[in-house]
């Protein structure tokens, strides 16, 4: 399994995008804004995840400091509940395989499951 959480407006993430394919992968594309995850999903990726929930979230969304996410200590909960409701929160890209995720930033870091 490969899947790339992707937004196509984001230069990285149609850079990791690119690299996949480039080296002949096919991976799903789900573009989390317009569908956004399922709470199993999004609990399925974080139990993979490299690194603390909080590094899920992008720290510069105003919805970050509205929902008072910088201001307490976050955990896994916090992490599934802000994106449900805010999918934009969400770092880009991922990329998941059946074993890890992780975010693809720098996009070359693809080169890792390659």
């Amino acid at each position: 399994m490969l899947r790339i959480y992707h937004n196509p407006r984001c230069s990285k993430s149609r850079a990791a995008l690119s690299l996949l394919e480039a080296a002949g992968k096919n991976p799903d594309i789900i573009k989390y804004i317009d569908e956004p995850v399922s709470e199993d999903r999004l609990r399925s990726m974080l139990e993979k995840f490299d690194a603390s929930p909080q590094n899920l979230l992008r720290e510069n969304e105003k919805e970050y400091k509205t929902l008072g996410l910088d201001r307490r200590e976050i955990d896994s909960e916090d992490v599934i509940e802000a994106l449900l409701t805010q999918p934009k929160l969400m770092q880009r890209p991922i990329i998941e395989t059946d074993d890890r995720a992780f975010i693809a930033r720098p996009p070359e870091r693809v080169q890792d499951i390659l």
